[in-house]
């Protein structure tokens, strides 16, 4: 068994207080894995970027339950978006990082990875699908150390790659039966209070904090700091 085999069990168990089931599931590593082949095909994946980095899948065998969750035809929420919260909660065990959206695809070859970790999900003692979590840890060499200048150097080629910016002026957590009761002009209370800092976001992840202003009738906001990795993490 590989390392972090504790780490992995946090976070399936992270995972499955979140997971759309009508019963409590339990988690057990599956050792043979030749059972999965043509049943972990089809899962909904995602991939974690961070101190450490990992890519997980789900695969969960009441398909019914997880349309019912979704608001069944009604097309507001999909699968994936059912599933994120388990998701977020899972990968934030292993720390600061960015969690990539999530997809529906073939996993197998990640859960037949001797690397990966795959859990068994049953609720009393009846299979209800699987979850497979394979971490990686980013750890620099010292040949990789000494080139940073080298690396900082050649940054320059990509100056013209456009990233993703977003302010984020509050969150909320909603169940999904208050999403599917949305409609137009309902207010949604937000967990910021008036004039509180807004969150500046590069691809996802927090870089620094402002205020919101307006410039020539267009709303902006006015960077109030910049924060280092360990703030950025919180």
């Amino acid at each position: 068994m590989i390392a972090n085999q504790t780490l992995h069990t946090t976070a399936v168990n992270a995972l499955t207080e979140l997971l759309p089931t009508m019963a409590p599931l339990d988690a057990a590593v599956v050792e043979d894995r030749s059972s999965l082949q043509g049943r972990a095909g089809q899962a909904v994946s995602a991939s974690f970027v961070g101190a450490l980095s990992a890519d997980i899948a789900l695969v969960l065998l009441d398909a019914a339950a997880l349309s019912g969750a979704a608001g069944g035809n009604s097309g507001l929420l999909s699968t994936e978006d059912v599933l994120r919260p388990a998701f977020e909660k899972a990968t934030a065990v292993l720390g600061a990082g960015v969690l990539s959206e999530s997809r529906t695809e073939d996993a197998s070859v990640l859960f037949l990875d001797p690397e990966t970790v795959v859990f068994e999900l049953s609720a009393a003692g009846t299979p209800s699908g699987w979850f497979a979590i394979r971490i990686r840890q980013q750890q620099a060499s010292a040949a990789t150390r000494g080139t940073d200048a080298s690396v900082l150097g050649k940054l320059g080629r990509i100056n013209n790659v456009e990233m993703s910016l977003t302010v984020e002026i509050g969150r909320t957590r909603m169940s999904v039966r208050d999403v599917l009761d949305l409609e137009p002009g309902r207010v949604i209370e937000l967990d910021r209070s008036a004039g509180a800092p807004a969150d500046v976001l590069l691809n996802g992840r927090l870089i620094a904090r402002g205020e919101i202003v307006v410039v020539d009738q267009d709303y902006a906001v006015r960077i109030t700091k910049i924060l280092d990795v360990n703030e950025a993490g919180n």
